[in-house]
């Protein structure tokens, strides 16, 4: 065996060990007369680039995508067909305004951006993160209702939810250098940090319009659609950050606020609302934001509040004596004697108050679900006798059984 292997040729020292000169008939057209290596198009070297973006029609876009890795010149022939009237055409899909939508997430129009977004993500994979950028805007430049103000009835639109899970796609797996690029790109794009100057720096209702592409741009594209909290935590971050904390509260109103059904603008919170926020924000900030409101002498707001907070903490069997420590503990805030009689005077005609309305409101049969209505007047009183039991055994001294 070793003598007929030698007299088929030798091994030189040094040197490559070079293929047999037969080769198989379907590579044989990859070869040019000089014998030069495989072409990194493969087989489809043989045709023509008509062709070839041809072929590319017939394919799905993961397919085309799969297709991208191949070599570095198949990925640029896929980009340029990319850059063509036909392939933009065909891959930029613009049927955003179907109303009949169960689901806007899913649906063919939403994974079809899903699978276009990793496209790019790999047609674009040895480019630096600006020129990306670059390149994917150029192509996506034309499609208006990826604009923050590109889209006539942005209620009636998936555009930039696609948007967003495109680049959900193309961003996933980036570290946060990279994706801090990407949203300085969209800042610099929309001129967002300019827009959000200009509502948090105006009176609440003034912008509306403007509140309502914000909220849309900033939920759709950067924060709803990703599967982990850091994720969504660290574009929020991206969009806070910059600004004073005043401002901040007012963009996360204005962003994840209740919707009036009439046009979807961030309308007032309930009271209700106000109170569970604070409850869910920790000790520390319910007090300091309670506090501000008994240094700037807003007895009766403060006192509203203090209701609520012990309806809230009825409904959701949170202990009542927090509510009763906490009202105690803003009390100190109060100079004066007589400041603090007026709060406790109007947390006691609070109750009254609230407790009238919501009478009227089940007895008048206005509201929108009377057994609804019914049971947050029923939560009420309890609070209420819940609330007083726990101020009878702070002053008397009775430690509750």
């Amino acid at each position: 065996m070793t003598s007929r292997v030698n007299t088929s040729f030798t091994l030189i020292p040094n040197q490559k060990y070079r293929r047999s000169s037969r080769r198989s008939s379907c590579f044989s057209n990859t070869f040019d007369s000089d014998s030069q290596p495989l072409s990194t198009l493969g087989n489809f070297k043989a045709l023509p680039l008509e062709i070839f973006q041809i072929i590319l029609k017939y394919l799905s876009v993961k397919d085309i995508s799969m297709l991208s890795m191949v070599s570095k010149t198949v990925s640029q022939h896929i980009i340029n067909y990319i850059s063509t009237s036909s392939g933009s055409k065909r891959l930029l899909l613009q049927d955003f305004h179907d109303l009949e939508l169960p689901d806007r997430e899913d649906t063919a129009i939403v994974e079809h951006y899903r699978s276009l977004g990793l496209l790019f993500k790999r047609c674009t994979l040895l480019l630096p993160t600006k020129e990306r950028l670059k390149y994917i805007h150029k192509i996506l430049a034309d499609v208006s209702c990826f604009k923050f103000n590109g889209c006539a009835a942005p209620l009636q639109c998936v555009g930039l939810l696609c948007y967003g899970i495109f680049l959900q796609t193309l961003t996933a797996g980036w570290d946060e250098l990279e994706c801090h690029r990407v949203y300085n790109f969209l800042c610099e794009l929309t001129h967002l940090s300019r827009k959000m100057q200009t509502v948090v720096c105006s009176k609440p209702g003034s912008a509306r319009k403007l509140e309502l592409r914000i909220r849309l741009f900033c939920r759709n594209v950067l924060l709803d659609h990703w599967t982990h909290r850091s994720d969504s935590a660290f574009w929020l971050t991206c969009i806070l950050k910059p600004w004073p904390m005043v401002n901040q509260a007012r963009l996360l109103y204005i962003i994840f606020g209740p919707i009036s059904p009439q046009d979807v603008v961030p309308r007032e919170w309930l009271l209700e609302n106000n109170a569970r926020l604070l409850i869910l924000s920790g000790n520390n900030i319910c007090f300091t934001f309670m506090a501000s409101k008994a240094v700037n002498g807003r007895t009766i707001e403060l006192a509203k509040l203090i209701v609520f907070l012990a309806l809230v903490s009825e409904k959701e069997l949170y202990c009542m004596d927090w509510a009763v420590k906490m009202m105690q503990k803003v009390c100190k805030v109060f100079s004066t004697p007589v400041e603090r009689n007026n709060f406790l005077q109007s947390v006691a005609d609070g109750f009254a108050c609230a407790i009238m309305e919501m009478l009227q409101l089940v007895m008048s049969g206005d509201g929108d679900d009377d057994d609804r209505s019914f049971m947050n007047l029923f939560h009420l009183v309890q609070a209420q006798a819940s609330f007083h039991k726990e101020v009878l055994y702070l002053t008397m001294n009775v430690l509750p059984s």
